[in-house]
């Protein structure tokens, strides 16, 4: 989740204009589109596979502190060290000591995946040292919610408290989960419509080809992407797939408008998170939020609450893809690939959008409501099943990979990032599927192995 980094003072919002300022801002012209690669991990000691707190020694505080040592620099909250700022952009804390890397706007896929390298390299360098493993799924496979320490930033405590007032799994959300996400960037308004649309629709592909969350507390859930089933039961009012992104007429101002009917969480105030949960942005803005009345929100104010809101594709000055469950290190690369292939360059974003726009409103929410338990079994509308539908959208996305032509010293183009996902759709075995032949085959029914073999 989003980490305050920037705490210089943010102009007031005087009108709707500055609100939808924030999406227009974030038009690029194509040559300087860029690639955001977010990539989570769980922590984990190895001596006895316990999650570690913050501050116990060889910790999660350890963790950050020994990370400057390559240049990071640290940001605090409360005098407590929260996130890292550098060149490869921002690490930061989940609620429960999650690991995220939110990497540095690139150019191609191969300045990614250099980065994500980097990355896993000094975190396993400095976890080496203090008894740390790190482990790539989406969710815990063996811990409770009482098993897990969290982290002591202020935004957290108050969703883990607003949580359970929306939904029964927001906590899960918060604690057990990890994910992959890429943030893509737009031409104008109309090309922001496109990739949106396109983004959601096939959301649920990235879903099944990512599917790698099939177990809880030691024992199979029922599904291959647990962590995207948990999306449905965390709060209706800020989740889903957005009917009206698919309406005539869909643009900025429709967006400002769900975003601004999102409850909200907070107020970042003086080094301090405030507690608004459930209360109005429109409120705010016309100077009557109870915690903070006669107050008038900030732009940085507006930017906290857009990244409080979590549909499967989500708009700030960029566009987010959401619907990966987190992994290994081929699928760091495979989820951008993905994602780039299909929506930066113009045949293949057109050439994805006429798989999907025929399909109903009621056809996408079936579809993303069956693909947590199935994944590539899911039925697709118009007949056929998530795997085949997936092999066309690979198809088309190393078309937009190869027009692209963008190359590495060894002349080699982004396409070869999509091989994990290749062998996904050829074997029809996702890593859930993986996993589950594991757990009911070599490892007998325990969990344990998981980490020696599926660690970083």
């Amino acid at each position: 989740m989003t980490t305050r980094t920037d705490l210089s003072d943010s102009p007031l919002i005087e009108s709707r204009d500055d609100l939808l300022s924030v999406f227009s801002g974030g038009e690029k012209t194509r040559e300087r589109w860029r690639i955001g690669t977010e990539h989570e991990k769980f922590v984990y000691r190895v001596e006895d596979h316990r999650a570690p707190s913050w501050d116990e020694t060889g910790g999660i505080r350890d963790l950050l502190t020994g990370l400057t040592e390559f240049g990071w620099q640290p940001v605090e909250e409360g005098g407590k060290i929260i996130a890292l700022t550098g060149a490869d952009g921002t690490i930061s804390l989940e609620p429960a000591g999650q690991l995220e890397l939110s990497g540095a706007p690139l150019k191609d896929l191969h300045q990614t995946c250099a980065e994500a390298g980097r990355h896993l390299e000094q975190v396993k360098a400095v976890g080496d040292r203090l008894g740390l493993g790190f482990l790539g799924l989406g969710m815990w496979p063996d811990k409770a919610r009482a098993d897990l320490p969290i982290m002591p930033k202020g935004r957290y405590k108050i969703m883990l408290n607003h949580m359970p007032r929306v939904g029964t799994l927001g906590l899960d959300m918060m604690l057990r989960t990890c994910t992959i996400q890429v943030n893509l960037d737009y031409a104008s308004e109309a090309d922001m419509v496109k990739k949106f649309r396109v983004g959601l629709a096939l959301q649920p592909v990235a879903t099944a080809l990512f599917a790698n969350s099939p177990l809880t507390e030691g024992k199979p859930n029922g599904y291959k992407s647990f962590r995207s089933h948990i999306w449905e039961d965390t709060d209706p009012h800020r989740t889903g797939m957005l009917p009206f992104v698919f309406e005539d007429g869909f643009g900025y101002e429709r967006y400002c408008d769900y975003a601004l009917d999102v409850p909200m969480y907070f107020v970042f105030r003086d080094g301090q998170y405030i507690d608004c949960a459930g209360e109005s942005f429109r409120a705010f803005i016309d100077g009557k939020l109870p915690q903070l009345p006669g107050q008038r929100p900030t732009i940085s104010d507006w930017t906290d609450h857009l990244s409080t809101a979590f549909p499967e594709v989500r708009l700030k000055s960029f566009l987010e893809m959401r619907g990966a469950d987190g992994g290994r290190w081929g699928r760091i690369c495979a989820l951008p690939a993905l994602w780039v292939g299909l929506l930066y360059d113009d045949a293949a974003l057109e050439g994805a959008w006429d798989l999907c726009k025929h399909w109903t409103i009621e056809q996408r929410e079936q579809l993303r409501h069956e693909v947590p338990r199935l994944a590539l079994e899911a039925p697709v509308p118009g007949g056929g099943t998530v795997r085949e539908l997936s092999a066309r959208v690979l198809e088309i996305a190393a078309a937009g990979l190869n027009a692209r032509a963008e190359l590495n010293m060894a002349g080699d183009n982004e396409s070869g990032f999509l091989d994990p996902l290749r062998e996904v759709v050829a074997t029809g075995i996702t890593p859930a599927d993986r996993l589950l032949a594991r757990y009911h085959g070599e490892w007998g029914g325990h969990v344990a192995r998981v980490y020696e073999e599926l660690s970083f």
